[in-house]
């Protein structure tokens, strides 16, 4: 499918509006995971703390939001990380004041963790706005538009992922 729209390139003789090409696609979508990238570190930054953190902080505060508690064995499994690395992440984010632990009320060996912090609190509060005005200019997209993207991300998340397995079946 080419779409007619204007890109910033221009050549000798072609105008500036020409038709969009896969370079192109790929072009922006780099544009885009840069730029979201850019905005996940400055995050970062403003916490003093790494990716896992971050995500691990959305995990309880989706939770929080929810009515729902997080236990250590839950946060493993959505970070798709050991329980050890769990244990080491959620010591880190607790001596830095991001993450609190409390006794779970249903299980009186459990330890059920929640975010702390005002500053962080609104930290979060600036991604997901991010992430409303993201959902904003996705729904100004025709329905068939949004079934043509979300078929190419797949499959573009599909290769990356068969090129990431590939490079572990070498590496074995």
């Amino acid at each position: 499918m080419t779409t007619e729209v204007s890109t910033t390139t221009t050549g000798f003789w072609y105008g500036t509006d020409s038709r969009v090409d896969a370079v192109d696609v790929l072009n922006a979508l780099r544009r885009y995971r840069s730029a979201e990238s850019a905005a996940q570190r400055r995050a970062r930054e403003a916490l003093g703390i790494g990716e896992n953190a971050l995500l691990a902080l959305r995990v309880l505060l989706d939770a929080e939001s929810e009515g729902r508690s997080v236990n250590a064995k839950e946060l493993a499994d959505r970070l798709e990380i050991t329980p050890a690395s769990t244990s080491a992440l959620v010591d880190r984010l607790v001596r830095s004041g991001h993450v609190e632990r409390h006794a779970d009320p249903h299980d009186r060996r459990g330890v059920i963790l929640t975010a702390s912090g005002g500053s962080m609190r609104h930290v979060l509060r600036v991604i997901d706005q991010l992430d409303t005005r993201a959902i904003e200019v996705a729904e100004h997209l025709p329905q068939s538009e949004m079934t043509v993207i979300v078929g190419f991300l797949e499959e573009m998340a599909r290769v990356v992922d068969h090129d990431h397995q590939d490079e572990t079946e070498h590496s074995a």
